[in-house]
Parts: C-alpha cells; structure tokens; sequence
C-alpha cells in the first residue's frame, strides 16, 4: 500500500517554514513515505488528491485560507481517515480566523509569554500511555513557552507548568498544566501536535525529533 504524505509550507518566515518543511520531508522519506511539498495552499483545493493521502502535514503560520482549499482537507481528515500531524504555529496559529481549523486541529496558539528564548520543561504525562511517549524522559528546551487555548477533548502526552516563574505576567493567578504535546480524533481521521518548534534547529533536538517522528506515523495510523 502507497504511504503519501503532503507537506504544505508557508505564512509568516519568522518560524523558517521552508527549513521545517525540509526536516519533516526528509523524516517521512525516512520512514519510507513518498512525500509532496508545495509553498501553496491550494496543493489542498484537489479532493481526489487529498483523499489519497495517508498524512497532511501543515507548516503554515498567520494566513489566511479559503473555503475551497479548507473544505477537501476537513473532508479528507474525517470521512477518509487521512491523519494530520504538525507543530508549533505552522499547525496551531495557521489560521486564526478559521475556527474549523481550530477545530480540527484541537487548539490556537495565544501567548508566548518572555518571547523566544525561555528556558522550560516538557514533562511527559506518563499517567496517559502512549507509544508516542513511551520510554521518553522529561526535558528541557530554550524557545518559546506556548500557552493555547485547546479542545477540552484532546489526549495529552505532555505538558509545562505555567506561567513561567520568571515571566508570570497577568496570568500568575491562574497556574496550569499547559498542554504541549495531544493527540486527538477527528471524524474517522488522526490528529497528532507538538507545541515545540519555533526554529528547526528546536525540531532537530532529539526528543522533539523523535516525538514528531512518532506524532507522524501515529497519526498515518502506523502505531496503535
């Protein structure tokens, strides 16, 4: 059986969205997925093409996207089972004014309190077994701290504490357990998000790079 995998990179270049679509290209060619790339969003306008897909991969961040490229991706995710997988703001900031996305997705970035630069922990949530997860320790990462707000119905694998101790802000009355790594169902399709990711070199640290290699073959229905 073919194992196809679309990666569709693009918005704002702050998060290198052509050097992240490479790393995730070359990781699915890794494990064996014939992988298109395209810098344009109607690569998801084609129904017939988007249904023979086993994974979407979206690198997108702060554009805007029509109803004729969002209508075969929403159709392709929950009536054919095509999984969808991606990070930080190319998935979860892609398209602020589409709530179906959101959706989809399970979350929409807010804030990233103290910016770029945070030093903060990812704790994985080893009370929700997942082969996403399993025999990954805790760790640590420079970047930005992520604060979403999400689906309430998301499966989440890991976690930072919020706010940060040295960048609490108006939110420090509020503490959580900020979600970062979930999975979730949509209609018949798989979703997988990691949080982390706002330059590649944090994607080629080895834990996100691992947790992003099993997001994606999880959600092409690979793992149990």
């Amino acid at each position: 059986m073919d194992r196809r995998a679309l990666v569709v990179w693009g918005g704002w270049d702050g998060h290198e969205p052509d050097r992240v679509a490479d790393l995730f290209a070359s990781m699915l060619r890794g494990e064996g997925f014939e992988v298109d790339v395209s810098d344009s969003l109607d690569a998801f306008a084609d129904p017939g093409r988007m249904r023979g897909l086993s994974l979407i991969v979206p690198v997108v961040t702060m554009s805007e996207i029509t109803a004729e490229q969002l209508g075969p991706v929403l159709r392709a995710v929950a009536d054919e089972g095509v999984g969808m997988a991606g990070c930080h703001g190319g998935m979860c900031d892609a398209f602020r004014a589409s709530t179906e996305w959101q959706f989809l997705t399970g979350g929409q970035w807010v804030a990233h309190p103290g910016n770029d630069g945070v030093r903060y922990r990812v704790v994985v949530d080893r009370s929700v077994p997942s082969p996403i997860t399993e025999g990954l320790d805790d760790f640590e990462v420079v970047s930005e701290q992520y604060y979403l707000h999400t689906d309430p119905g998301n499966r989440v694998l890991a976690y930072t504490e919020f706010p940060h101790p040295d960048h609490d802000g108006p939110h420090a009355g509020n503490a959580c357990r900020m979600p970062q790594v979930w999975t979730k169902s949509y209609g018949r399709g798989r979703v997988f998000y990691n949080a982390l990711g706002h330059q590649r070199s944090v994607l080629e640290e080895p834990v996100p790079r691992e947790l992003m290699r099993r997001g994606f073959r999880w959600a092409a229905g690979e793992m149990p």
